[in-house]
Protein backbone atom coordinates (compact mmCIF):
# COMPACT_ATOMS: atom_id res chain seq x y z
CA UNK A 1 0.00 0.00 0.00
CA UNK A 2 3.13 2.60 0.74
CA UNK A 3 4.71 1.37 -2.79
CA UNK A 4 1.14 2.17 -4.42
CA UNK A 5 0.93 5.67 -2.42
CA UNK A 6 4.58 6.56 -3.48
CA UNK A 7 4.19 5.83 -7.07
CA UNK A 8 0.72 8.24 -7.08
CA UNK A 9 2.76 10.51 -5.32
CA UNK A 10 5.15 10.63 -7.66
CA UNK A 11 3.33 10.65 -10.65
CA UNK A 12 1.35 13.69 -9.35
CA UNK A 13 4.21 15.69 -8.60
CA UNK A 14 5.70 15.01 -12.30
CA UNK A 15 2.59 16.01 -13.49
CA UNK A 16 3.00 19.02 -11.20
CA UNK A 17 6.30 19.96 -11.96
CA UNK A 18 5.87 19.40 -15.47
CA UNK A 19 2.66 21.81 -15.50
CA UNK A 20 5.17 24.87 -13.51
CA UNK A 21 7.86 24.30 -15.98
CA UNK A 22 5.30 24.43 -19.03
CA UNK A 23 3.71 28.11 -17.34
CA UNK A 24 7.19 29.28 -16.38
CA UNK A 25 9.23 29.17 -19.41
CA UNK A 26 7.02 31.81 -21.76
CA UNK A 27 7.04 33.89 -18.80
CA UNK A 28 11.06 33.83 -18.10
CA UNK A 29 11.32 34.24 -22.02
CA UNK A 30 9.35 36.88 -22.08
CA UNK A 31 10.95 38.55 -18.80
CA UNK A 32 14.58 37.86 -20.67
CA UNK A 33 12.71 39.33 -23.69
CA UNK A 34 11.92 43.08 -22.34
CA UNK A 35 16.04 43.30 -21.63
CA UNK A 36 16.60 42.14 -25.46
CA UNK A 37 16.84 44.45 -28.38
CA UNK A 38 14.37 44.20 -30.84
CA UNK A 39 16.58 42.46 -33.66
CA UNK A 40 17.60 40.07 -31.19
CA UNK A 41 13.99 38.98 -30.49
CA UNK A 42 12.92 38.57 -33.76
CA UNK A 43 16.55 36.62 -34.89
CA UNK A 44 14.69 33.76 -33.70
CA UNK A 45 16.93 32.43 -31.27
CA UNK A 46 15.34 30.55 -28.21
CA UNK A 47 17.91 32.04 -25.18
CA UNK A 48 16.61 33.22 -21.75
CA UNK A 49 20.15 35.71 -21.38
CA UNK A 50 20.20 38.77 -23.66
CA UNK A 51 23.42 38.84 -25.68
CA UNK A 52 22.77 42.81 -25.40
CA UNK A 53 21.45 43.45 -22.32
CA UNK A 54 19.45 46.78 -22.18
CA UNK A 55 16.89 48.90 -20.24
CA UNK A 56 15.97 50.82 -23.34
CA UNK A 57 12.70 48.60 -23.79
CA UNK A 58 11.64 50.15 -20.13
CA UNK A 59 12.99 53.87 -21.50
CA UNK A 60 10.99 53.89 -24.40
CA UNK A 61 7.58 52.81 -22.67
CA UNK A 62 7.97 55.56 -18.98
CA UNK A 63 9.89 58.59 -21.03
CA UNK A 64 9.49 58.27 -24.45
CA UNK A 65 5.75 56.73 -24.50
CA UNK A 66 4.10 59.64 -23.28
CA UNK A 67 0.71 57.86 -22.99
CA UNK A 68 1.96 54.69 -20.87
CA UNK A 69 1.94 55.98 -17.56
CA UNK A 70 -2.01 57.30 -18.25
CA UNK A 71 -3.10 54.12 -19.57
CA UNK A 72 -1.67 52.71 -16.31
CA UNK A 73 -3.55 55.14 -13.93
CA UNK A 74 -6.77 54.51 -15.81
CA UNK A 75 -6.23 50.57 -15.24
CA UNK A 76 -5.74 51.23 -11.75
CA UNK A 77 -8.26 53.53 -11.19
CA UNK A 78 -11.08 51.84 -13.26
CA UNK A 79 -9.22 47.78 -11.59
CA UNK A 80 -9.36 49.24 -7.57
CA UNK A 81 -12.62 51.40 -7.66
CA UNK A 82 -14.38 48.31 -8.98
CA UNK A 83 -12.69 45.93 -6.89
CA UNK A 84 -13.81 47.99 -3.85
CA UNK A 85 -17.55 48.40 -5.00
CA UNK A 86 -17.91 44.58 -5.99
CA UNK A 87 -16.45 44.06 -2.28
CA UNK A 88 -19.14 46.04 -0.94
CA UNK A 89 -22.52 45.41 -2.83
CA UNK A 90 -21.56 41.58 -3.43
CA UNK A 91 -20.95 41.19 0.30
CA UNK A 92 -23.76 43.21 0.74
CA UNK A 93 -26.59 41.41 -1.92
CA UNK A 94 -24.76 37.27 -0.67
CA UNK A 95 -25.60 38.84 2.80
CA UNK A 96 -28.91 39.82 2.09
CA UNK A 97 -29.85 36.33 0.49
CA UNK A 98 -28.03 34.54 2.96
CA UNK A 99 -29.71 35.96 6.11
CA UNK A 100 -32.82 37.91 5.69
CA UNK A 101 -36.67 37.31 4.58
CA UNK A 102 -37.88 39.75 1.90
CA UNK A 103 -40.45 39.05 -0.73
CA UNK A 104 -39.19 38.04 -3.77
CA UNK A 105 -35.95 36.14 -2.04
CA UNK A 106 -36.60 33.00 -4.44
CA UNK A 107 -36.95 34.39 -6.80
CA UNK A 108 -33.89 36.99 -6.80
CA UNK A 109 -31.81 34.20 -6.58
CA UNK A 110 -33.17 32.71 -9.22
CA UNK A 111 -32.81 35.14 -11.36
CA UNK A 112 -29.06 35.15 -10.44
CA UNK A 113 -28.27 32.05 -10.84
CA UNK A 114 -30.15 32.74 -14.71
CA UNK A 115 -27.06 35.57 -15.44
CA UNK A 116 -24.65 33.10 -14.24
CA UNK A 117 -25.27 31.10 -17.42
CA UNK A 118 -25.76 34.07 -20.05
CA UNK A 119 -22.54 34.46 -21.45
CA UNK A 120 -20.74 37.95 -20.93
CA UNK A 121 -20.62 38.39 -25.22
CA UNK A 122 -24.37 38.75 -25.58
CA UNK A 123 -24.86 41.49 -23.38
CA UNK A 124 -22.33 43.58 -25.09
CA UNK A 125 -24.36 45.00 -27.41
CA UNK A 126 -26.98 45.89 -25.01
CA UNK A 127 -24.37 47.29 -22.57
CA UNK A 128 -23.12 49.37 -25.53
CA UNK A 129 -26.28 51.19 -26.37
CA UNK A 130 -27.78 51.63 -22.69
CA UNK A 131 -23.96 53.63 -22.53
CA UNK A 132 -24.21 55.51 -25.47
CA UNK A 133 -28.15 56.38 -24.48
CA UNK A 134 -26.29 57.26 -21.03
CA UNK A 135 -23.49 59.17 -22.83
CA UNK A 136 -20.99 57.34 -20.73
CA UNK A 137 -19.22 56.26 -23.43
CA UNK A 138 -15.10 57.16 -23.44
CA UNK A 139 -15.66 57.60 -19.62
CA UNK A 140 -14.23 55.85 -16.43
CA UNK A 141 -18.14 55.14 -15.17
CA UNK A 142 -18.72 53.40 -18.04
CA UNK A 143 -16.32 50.97 -17.19
CA UNK A 144 -16.74 51.00 -13.28
CA UNK A 145 -20.98 51.38 -13.13
CA UNK A 146 -21.77 48.53 -15.43
CA UNK A 147 -19.20 46.15 -13.49
CA UNK A 148 -19.65 47.20 -9.48
CA UNK A 149 -21.79 43.91 -9.29
CA UNK A 150 -21.06 40.37 -10.22
CA UNK A 151 -23.69 37.41 -9.80
CA UNK A 152 -20.99 34.99 -9.85
CA UNK A 153 -19.09 36.82 -6.62
CA UNK A 154 -23.01 37.46 -5.15
CA UNK A 155 -23.66 33.88 -5.26
CA UNK A 156 -20.41 32.86 -3.82
CA UNK A 157 -21.09 35.64 -0.65
CA UNK A 158 -24.10 33.83 -0.28
CA UNK A 159 -22.81 30.51 0.18
CA UNK A 160 -19.83 31.83 2.70
CA UNK A 161 -22.63 33.54 4.51
CA UNK A 162 -25.03 30.82 4.80
CA UNK A 163 -22.25 28.96 7.01
CA UNK A 164 -21.08 31.97 8.92
CA UNK A 165 -21.81 31.18 12.71
CA UNK A 166 -25.75 32.75 13.54
CA UNK A 167 -23.96 33.15 17.49
CA UNK A 168 -22.04 35.76 16.41
CA UNK A 169 -24.87 38.03 15.07
CA UNK A 170 -26.85 36.91 17.80
CA UNK A 171 -24.41 38.01 20.49
CA UNK A 172 -24.04 41.35 18.23
CA UNK A 173 -27.88 41.97 18.41
CA UNK A 174 -28.05 41.57 22.26
CA UNK A 175 -25.16 44.04 22.56
CA UNK A 176 -27.51 46.67 20.63
CA UNK A 177 -25.66 46.48 17.17
CA UNK A 178 -28.43 46.99 14.68
CA UNK A 179 -28.63 44.82 11.46
CA UNK A 180 -26.29 47.13 9.44
CA UNK A 181 -24.31 47.73 12.37
CA UNK A 182 -23.29 44.12 12.38
CA UNK A 183 -22.99 43.11 9.22
CA UNK A 184 -20.43 45.99 9.30
CA UNK A 185 -18.50 45.68 12.46
CA UNK A 186 -18.72 41.51 12.82
CA UNK A 187 -19.64 39.87 9.72
CA UNK A 188 -17.39 42.05 7.47
CA UNK A 189 -14.17 41.56 9.28
CA UNK A 190 -14.53 37.89 9.78
CA UNK A 191 -14.98 37.38 6.36
CA UNK A 192 -11.42 38.64 5.05
CA UNK A 193 -10.87 35.23 3.37
CA UNK A 194 -14.01 35.31 1.21
CA UNK A 195 -13.38 39.03 0.53
CA UNK A 196 -9.93 38.14 -0.28
CA UNK A 197 -10.38 35.52 -2.95
CA UNK A 198 -13.07 37.91 -4.73
CA UNK A 199 -10.77 40.64 -4.51
CA UNK A 200 -8.41 38.99 -6.77
CA UNK A 201 -10.62 37.19 -8.94
CA UNK A 202 -12.46 40.66 -9.94
CA UNK A 203 -9.24 42.31 -10.08
CA UNK A 204 -7.64 40.36 -11.99
CA UNK A 205 -10.84 40.31 -14.31
CA UNK A 206 -10.72 43.83 -14.69
CA UNK A 207 -6.89 44.24 -15.12
CA UNK A 208 -6.82 41.69 -17.57
CA UNK A 209 -10.05 42.64 -19.55
CA UNK A 210 -9.29 43.67 -23.38
CA UNK A 211 -13.01 43.08 -25.33
CA UNK A 212 -14.57 46.08 -22.63
CA UNK A 213 -12.40 48.96 -23.05
CA UNK A 214 -12.27 48.21 -26.57
CA UNK A 215 -16.28 48.96 -26.86
CA UNK A 216 -16.11 51.28 -24.60
CA UNK A 217 -13.18 53.50 -24.95
CA UNK A 218 -12.59 55.88 -28.41
CA UNK A 219 -10.10 58.34 -27.26
CA UNK A 220 -6.32 56.79 -26.57
CA UNK A 221 -6.04 58.68 -23.55
CA UNK A 222 -8.86 56.66 -22.51
CA UNK A 223 -7.18 53.31 -23.21
CA UNK A 224 -6.49 50.93 -20.31
CA UNK A 225 -2.90 48.96 -20.66
CA UNK A 226 -4.55 46.18 -22.33
CA UNK A 227 -5.37 48.45 -25.27
CA UNK A 228 -2.27 50.23 -24.47
CA UNK A 229 -0.15 47.41 -25.16
CA UNK A 230 -2.10 46.41 -28.76
CA UNK A 231 -0.88 50.19 -29.83
CA UNK A 232 3.06 48.44 -30.06
CA UNK A 233 1.72 45.96 -32.82
CA UNK A 234 1.71 47.36 -36.45
CA UNK A 235 0.74 46.55 -39.65
CA UNK A 236 4.26 45.38 -40.56
CA UNK A 237 6.66 46.02 -37.68
CA UNK A 238 5.48 44.52 -34.32
CA UNK A 239 7.64 46.41 -31.44
CA UNK A 240 7.53 42.68 -29.46
CA UNK A 241 10.62 44.32 -27.45
CA UNK A 242 8.07 47.08 -26.05
CA UNK A 243 5.49 44.63 -25.91
CA UNK A 244 7.25 42.20 -23.36
CA UNK A 245 8.16 45.20 -21.12
CA UNK A 246 4.92 46.39 -21.00
CA UNK A 247 3.94 43.09 -20.43
CA UNK A 248 6.09 42.78 -17.09
CA UNK A 249 5.08 46.14 -16.03
CA UNK A 250 1.54 45.14 -16.33
CA UNK A 251 1.98 41.85 -15.00
CA UNK A 252 3.53 43.35 -11.73
CA UNK A 253 0.16 45.31 -9.70
CA UNK A 254 -1.42 41.17 -10.14
CA UNK A 255 1.32 39.55 -8.70
CA UNK A 256 1.54 41.76 -6.13
CA UNK A 257 -2.46 41.64 -5.13
CA UNK A 258 -1.78 37.72 -5.07
CA UNK A 259 1.04 38.02 -2.80
CA UNK A 260 -0.63 40.52 -0.63
CA UNK A 261 -4.19 38.04 -0.21
CA UNK A 262 -2.55 34.58 -0.41
CA UNK A 263 -2.46 33.76 2.59
CA UNK A 264 -6.77 34.18 2.69
CA UNK A 265 -7.02 32.65 -0.93
CA UNK A 266 -7.35 28.97 0.31
CA UNK A 267 -9.50 29.69 2.87
CA UNK A 268 -11.99 32.14 1.31
CA UNK A 269 -12.47 29.17 -1.58
CA UNK A 270 -13.48 26.84 0.92
CA UNK A 271 -16.38 29.29 1.84
CA UNK A 272 -16.53 28.94 5.64
CA UNK A 273 -17.73 31.04 7.57
CA UNK A 274 -15.41 29.80 11.20
CA UNK A 275 -12.15 30.09 12.12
Amino acid sequence: MKKKLGAGRIIVYAILILYAITTLVPFLWALSSSFKTLQEIVSGTLSFIPKNFTLDNYKQIFIEQELFPRWMFNSVLIAVVGTALNLLFNSMAGYALARLSFPGKKALFIMILAVLMIPAQVTMIPNYLILKELGWLNSYQGMIVPAMINATFIFMMRQFFINFPKELEEAAEMDGLSRLGTFFKIVLPLARPALAAQAIFVFMGSWNDFMRPLIVMTDIEMFTLPLGLNTFKGQYVSYWNYIMAASMVFTLPVLLIYAFFNRYFIKGISFTGGK
